[in-house]
């Protein structure tokens, strides 16, 4: 049946994604103003950091909570002791099957400390627990209020284990990340003061006014809009200006409004290369100068602006002026209006990275979601997204686009490790499978609802949802209803087996027999998940005919997926019954071929059932 699948998948996917085109009403909001010193010899750091709180929840607030993710990269700490257990240790954070924290020195490990805090002048209380900061306000926050934090803050920037730290593997001084004392986000949900052990993040939107002072040779890029480039030059400044520095130290001065996250990395080496895009933002690119991979780097930039302007048409505008992709980290993760990539990369991975990395500008800095709750809505989405960029800008010319998330999905049914998607991102017992609910299955819940709703509409529908949703921090039910709300269908049946349980989708095509002159085929459902079925039938005389089977809990239809081919719209299955009967006109000597969901797009668990060929 390879032909049928290579007929379909090619007519499928020609066009259908390529479109130019319920979280609260509340948000908190957070305004930062830092001033940060730091030695680039010890990597120790101060700062002082004021903090002006606006509480837009109905709620009074007694206390707040801070992150302080650098206390992670500590012997005995939580993220030691669970890379101590996982089954399957990342082993990035490895060496000899040991723990790298646990081996951190002194001066090797990281921290980060409040050495004084005071609310609107008056000192409070607090209590440092692990990556937490715990602290009792002087004075209840009331709803509508506002309150001005102020602290003074030391730290140590550890050895590069995870995401951030200094001295990468590719020789990248400082990947600063999670550096600052950051806020913990309250909603309707109340308080996520979620421990750093092995995960991502969540944060309050806001606007940032950060200063970094450091040894005058290094390079700085990251979040944010240089306010004093003719000072700092570096390639910043403008075109002809003679920057003069007085001094050992330069200070960087770094404005961000409207976001949850601030990250920067210094480099004394970086090679500072900019990219102007003629419709879109500013493009700034900071790499080590290595004449193995300088070309690349080069390389990569016309196909960052490429991928800026599908991710544009396909999802919504990028809403920022500037975009930099920085050398640093120890693989890939996105920051604000930035990301830390790994650069010593073949081209194509160097563009792959770069290209999920700022899909995630889209799905998770703009539609920024709680990470540690619904991590497949950041990274699934992502993975989605960014597989059709890639498929596009680099003439992948693949049938279907997803089919390594499909592969993923059913490794990890097969391997008896899958836990609901709903499962806190901490709390999977494998990172196999938190890594592919995450990713791949992810990912196939949008591939999916394009089979449940049609690809127009789901194009419509992740266009609306990023409309919707952006500058919020939506949760399931908000892609579910923007979906119903496009496609007319109801959906809560897709949203809760998909995510809410570990429900396989299991049709079959149980007999085929002769009726007269008529073919009688019987389907029936094996898996517990429920779901609408495209039929391909084709005759011996090589026509070609499809049929639709509606689930009935959806109260809805699609439109023909397969315009070119005749339909016939079948009676509701409704879940309960198992089987399902429906009759073709002709007779069963005709049939050559009978094939469930010809497009694949359908993760059924078991192929096998899905195809009858005649005289098999």
């Amino acid at each position: 049946m390879k032909h049928l699948r290579s007929l379909f998948f090619s007519a499928f996917f020609g066009a259908a994604f390529f479109l130019s085109a319920q979280s609260s009403d509340w948000q908190q909001h957070v305004d930062y103003t830092m001033n940060v010193q730091m030695d680039v010899k010890t990597y120790q750091y101060t700062g002082t950091q004021k903090l002006i709180y606006t509480n837009n929840s109905p709620d009074e607030l007694s206390r707040v909570f801070y992150h302080l993710y650098y206390n992670a990269f500590q012997p005995g700490s939580e993220m030691d002791i669970r890379l101590q257990n996982i089954k399957d240790p990342d082993k990035r954070m490895m060496v000899d099957g040991k723990s790298r924290i646990a081996s951190l020195s002194e001066s090797e490990m990281g921290y980060l400390h409040a050495e004084s805090l005071t609310q609107d002048g008056q000192p409070v209380s607090f209590t440092e627990e692990g990556t937490i900061l715990v602290v009792d306000l002087a004075k209840p926050i009331p709803s509508g209020g506002k309150t001005t934090l102020e602290m003074s803050f030391k730290g140590q920037v550890p050895l590069q284990i995870r995401r951030s730290g200094r001295n990468s593997s590719e020789g990248v001084a400082l990947s600063m990340s999670q550096w600052y004392p950051k806020l913990s986000e309250y909603d309707f949900e109340g308080w996520h003061p979620n421990p750093y052990i092995a995960r991502e993040f969540h944060g309050v939107w806001g606007d940032f006014d950060v200063k970094i002072t450091l040894d005058k040779d290094y390079t700085v890029g990251g979040s944010g809009y240089l306010q004093n480039p003719d000072e700092i030059g570096h390639g910043y400044e403008t075109p002809g200006t003679k920057v003069k520095t007085k001094g050992k130290t330069l200070t960087w001065h770094f404005k961000a409004p409207k976001v949850h996250d601030f990250m920067w990395a210094a480099d004394p080496e970086y090679i500072h290369d900019i990219y102007e895009m003629e419709d879109g933002p500013t493009l700034h690119f900071f790499y080590k100068d290595n004449p193995e991979f300088n070309e690349n780097w080069k390389n990569l930039q016309p196909k960052t602006a490429e991928a800026m302007r599908f991710f544009s048409n396909n999802v919504g505008k990028y809403p920022y002026k500037q975009y930099s992709v920085v050398q640093g980290g120890d693989g890939g993760m996105e920051y604000a209006m930035s990301t830390l990539i790994t650069g010593e990369r073949e081209f194509g991975s160097l563009v792959g990275v770069m290209v999920h990395e700022m899909a995630h500008s889209w799905f998770q800095h703009v539609l920024a979601t709680n990470e540690s709750e619904h991590e497949w809505m950041d990274e699934g989405f992502t993975s989605f997204i960014s597989s059709l960029c890639m498929n596009q800008i680099m003439e992948q010319n693949k049938q279907n686009p997803f089919e390594g998330s499909y592969r993923g999905y059913y490794a990890l049914v097969n391997s008896g490790l899958e836990m609901p998607q709903s499962t806190h991102a901490d709390r999977y017992t494998t990172n196999f499978a938190y890594g592919v609910s995450a990713y791949s299955k992810g990912s196939i819940f949008l591939s999916q609802l394009g089979y449940v709703i049609g690809q127009d509409k789901l194009m419509e529908t992740i266009q609306k949802y990023f409309e919707d949703f952006k500058f919020k921090h939506p949760v399931p039910n908000d892609i579910k209803r923007t979906a119903e709300k496009v496609s007319g269908m109801e959906l809560n049946w897709y949203l809760t087996d998909w995510t809410q349980t570990t429900n396989t989708i299991d049709y079959g095509i149980k007999s085929v027999d002769a009726d007269g002159e008529n073919t009688k085929v019987t389907m029936e459902r094996i898996g517990e998940m429920p779901m609408p079925l495209d039929i391909l039938v084709v005759g011996k005389d090589g026509t070609q005919k499809t049929y639709y089977v509606p689930l009935r809990m959806m109260y809805g239809e699609k439109e023909n997926p397969y315009p070119n081919l005749d339909r016939t719209v079948l009676e509701d299955w409704p879940w309960a019954y198992p089987t399902y009967e429906f009759t073709l006109d002709m007779p069963l000597e005709n049939v050559q071929a009978i094939m469930i969901d010809p497009s694949q797009l359908m993760a059924d668990v078991d192929g096998e059932n899905n195809v009858y060929q005649a005289g098999e």
